[in-house]
C-alpha cells in the first residue's frame, strides 16, 4: 500500500477515536459547545426583530454569518491551539518518528476538529429551526448548500490553522496569532453587516480571504433570492465562492504538511524539555 495513503488511513482512525473520547470528557465537550451557546443566545434575542425596511427576520440574516464564523473559530483556533499544545507535550515529536507521520497527524487533526465543528453547527442549526422564521422552508437545495460550504470552509480553515500554529513559538503566541487573525477577518468580511458599508480597499482585502466567501455562501443557501440585493453586484456568486474556497483548501493542504515537517525537524527531546522547564518556572 502507498505509504502516504496508509498514513492517511491511520490518521482517520486516530481522529475518530479522539473525537469519541472528546464526547466523554466534559471539559472538551464544554469547550466545543461554549461558542455555540453564545451564538444561540444571539439568535434568541434577535428572534422577534426584522431588518429595517424589510420583512426579513434579523435572526435569519444573522444565522449565515454565525455559521461561517463558528466554522472559522472552531477550525482555525482549534487547529492552532491543538498544534501548539501537542508541540509542547511531545506528540509531534513522536509523530515525526513514524513513516509519513506528519501526514497521518495532519489528517487525524483535520478529522477530529471537523467532527467537533460539525457538532457545534448541528446544535446551532437545531436551535435555528426554533428561533429563525423560515429556516424550515429552505428546501433540499438550501441544506445541500449549507453542507457544501461547510465542507469547503473546513478544508480552507483547518490547514490555515495548522500553518499558523506551526509558525508560533509558544502556546501564548499561538493564541494571540489565532485571535488576531479571527478578529481581523471578522472585522472586514461582512459577517455581521453588509460589506458594502466598508471602504473599497477593505472590500478588496476581504475578497482575498475565505471568511467573506464562506459567509456569502451560507447566505446564498439560507436567505431568499431578494436578499442578494445587499451583496456586491446584487448577486450570490456561488461559482466564484466555490472556486476561492477550493483554492484556499488546495493551497493549505499543499503547504501545511511540508511546513509541519520543517517544524518537526527542528524539534528534539532536549528542546521540548527546555520549554517544559521554562513553563514550570513560570507556574512556580
Amino acid at each position: 500500500m502507498n505509504p502516504t495513503l496508509h498514513a492517511a488511513r491511520v490518521g482517520l482512525a486516530r481522529g475518530w477515536i479522539e473525537f469519541k473520547q472528546q464526547l466523554t470528557r466534559g471539559q472538551d465537550l464544554g469547550f466545543t459547545l461554549a461558542n455555540t451557546t453564545a451564538f444561540v443566545a444571539v439568535l434568541y434575542f434577535q428572534r422577534d426583530a426584522t431588518l429595517p425596511g424589510t420583512d426579513l427576520s434579523l435572526a435569519a440574516a444573522t444565522l449565515p454569518g454565525l455559521l461561517g464564523l463558528l466554522i472559522l473559530i472552531n477550525a482555525l483556533i482549534g487547529a492552532v491551539g491543538t498544534l501548539s499544545v501537542e508541540r509542547e507535550d511531545g506528540t509531534l515529536l513522536r509523530a515525526k518518528a513514524l513513516p509519513q507521520g506528519m501526514v497521518g497527524y495532519l489528517v487525524g487533526r483535520i478529522f477530529t476538529l471537523s467532527m467537533s465543528t460539525m457538532l457545534s453547527l448541528v446544535v446551532l442549526l437545531i436551535a435555528g429551526l426554533f428561533l429563525v422564521p423560515g429556516l424550515t422552508g429552505i428546501g433540499a437545495g438550501g441544506w445541500l448548500g449549507v453542507a457544501w460550504f461547510t465542507l469547503l470552509g473546513l478544508l480552507s480553515a483547518l490547514p490555515l490553522g495548522a500553518v499558523i500554529g506551526a509558525m508560533a513559538t509558544s502556546p501564548q503566541a499561538a493564541a494571540g496569532m489565532s485571535l488576531l487573525t479571527v478578529g481581523g477577518l471578522t472585522a472586514i468580511s461582512g459577517i455581521f453587516y453588509p460589506i458594502t458599508a466598508l471602504a473599497g480597499w477593505l472590500q478588496g482585502l476581504a475578497h482575498v480571504f475565505p471568511l467573506y466567501w464562506l459567509g456569502l455562501g451560507m447566505r446564498s443557501a439560507l436567505l431568499p433570492d431578494a436578499a442578494a440585493a445587499a451583496e456586491l453586484g446584487g448577486l450570490w456568486r456561488p461559482v466564484e465562492t466555490t472556486l476561492v474556497l477550493l483554492a484556499w483548501a488546495v493551497a493549505g493542504l499543499a503547504l501545511a504538511p511540508p511546513i509541519l515537517r520543517r517544524m518537526a525537524r527542528r524539534e528534539s527531546g532536549s528542546l521540548m524539555e527546555q520549554r517544559r522547564h521554562r513553563a514550570m518556572q513560570r507556574i512556580g
